[in-house]
């Protein structure tokens, strides 16, 4: 089975080889048909800690790195 992978942006590079990465997609409602954002925030691995805030990054599912991480950043956009 491929692993999944989200487009976002970096919105933390605080903590140690982590950044927090910030999805953002569309949902529709279901009764009124209006579309609206829908944001939702992922702990990434980041070995180099190369990744600063804003920069706009891929991220990839694996297995998991420590309670919270289970996604790794995989290329740069752009």
């Amino acid at each position: 089975m491929p692993k999944k992978r989200l487009k976002g942006t970096v919105i933390s590079d605080k903590m140690e080889k982590t950044v927090v990465v910030e999805i953002e997609r569309i949902k529709e409602h279901p009764k009124y048909k209006r579309r609206y954002k829908v944001h939702k925030k992922y702990k990434a691995h980041d070995e180099k800690s190369e990744y600063k805030i804003g920069d706009k990054v891929i991220i990839e599912e694996c297995r998991p790195i420590s309670k919270e991480k289970r996604w790794r950043v995989i290329r740069k956009l752009e």
